[in-house]
């Protein structure tokens, strides 16, 4: 019998690992799952050095691509733009030879400190939270890839006091291993605005718990 699964790709930047309350023990469910390999790209990179081919050879061998991160200032940590700049090169990535990463699935786990209300049009930061990915989905775009709601935590700097971790962990282990297992509906996945640890289970394929 063939073997379905997907290979998946977390590629994890935060400036500061230590001092992470959520981002951190995502980072440990994320390696704790067979089919999900883990980058820690601050880790890996201190220097920012990065070695472009290794990172192009780890996209074409994974079906999934997961940028997982912290909101910051409306973006991605500073490593992963640099990443972007780096290893998306013309003739590899996009271009009339770059056809790469065309197929792939694209999605990014995020955390925000403001709470959900707060990602609106009349809200404290004016824009949905997928309004301010906008960036990252013309990426994805560009590259063939097709790009997924996101999966955000609202309220990061109060989570601990608030209860969420948990929760939220025990999610993005399911979301990754319905990946691994093919259970996603992407095609529902890609008109939401956003995903939580409230509904992402809603957009899994019938079956899967």
């Amino acid at each position: 019998m063939a073997n379905d699964n997907k290979k998946v790709l977390v590629l994890f930047a935060h400036p500061s690992q230590r001092r992470s309350e959520v981002n951190a023990p995502l980072f440990n469910v994320a390696n704790q799952v067979d089919g999900v390999t883990v980058v820690d790209l601050y880790a890996e990179y201190p220097t920012y050095h990065i070695d472009i081919d290794r990172e192009q050879k780890r996209l074409v061998e994974h079906d999934v691509i997961i940028f997982q991160f912290p909101l910051y200032w409306y973006s991605t940590p500073s490593i992963l733009k640099e990443w972007q700049d780096l290893v998306l090169e013309y003739g590899f990535a996009y271009g009339s030879k770059g056809k790469a990463l065309h197929g792939k699935k694209f999605i990014c786990a995020i955390t925000a400190g403001g709470k959900e209300e707060a990602y609106k049009a009349d809200g404290f930061n004016h824009f949905k939270i997928r309004e301010l990915l906008y960036p990252l989905e013309q990426m994805a775009n560009l590259t063939g890839m097709d790009y997924l709601a996101p999966f955000a935590l609202f309220g990061s700097r109060t989570a601990v006091e608030d209860g969420k971790v948990a929760r939220h962990t025990e999610c993005y282990k399911k979301l990754l291993e319905a990946f691994v297992a093919d259970g996603v509906d992407t095609d529902k996945l890609a008109k939401r605005e956003k995903v939580t640890a409230t509904n992402v289970h809603s957009v899994f394929k019938e079956g899967v718990a």
